[in-house]
C-alpha cells in the first residue's frame, strides 16, 4: 500500500526554496589585460550602473582581486556572467552565503 500524507507514521519535509530560488552572486576578478576605463564601461552596459556605481565596482576588482557585483536569482546571474564573458572579462557566479 502506498504512502500518504495523511498517514500519521510518514512526516513530510517540506525544502523551503529551491536552488533556483536562493541568490547567486556574480563575481568579477582582476586580470591584467583590461584597461579599467573599459571594464567601467562594460559594468554600465551590462547591469545599467551609474558611472559612479561602476567605477566603484571596477577599483574594487583592481584593488581587491574580485567584487561581487551582482547578486540575485541564478538565472539571471548565468546571464550576467556570460555577458561579462562575452566582453573578455573574467567573471563567474558563484551561491551567495
Amino acid at each position: 500500500m502506498p504512502l500518504t500524507t495523511d498517514d500519521p507514521d510518514v512526516k513530510m519535509e517540506e525544502k523551503e526554496g529551491t536552488d533556483l530560488d536562493s541568490p547567486w552572486n556574480v563575481v568579477l576578478y582582476d586580470d591584467p589585460v583590461n584597461f579599467m576605463g573599459f571594464v567601467t564601461i562594460v559594468l554600465r552596459r551590462v547591469f545599467g550602473y551609474s558611472e559612479a556605481k561602476a567605477e566603484e565596482l571596477m577599483l574594487q576588482v583592481h584593488h581587491e582581486g574580485k567584487s561581487v557585483v551582482w547578486t540575485g536569482v541564478r538565472e539571471q546571474a548565468e546571464l550576467y556572467a556570460q555577458q561579462l564573458q562575452a566582453h573578455r572579462l573574467l567573471a563567474s557566479m558563484q551561491r551567495a552565503n
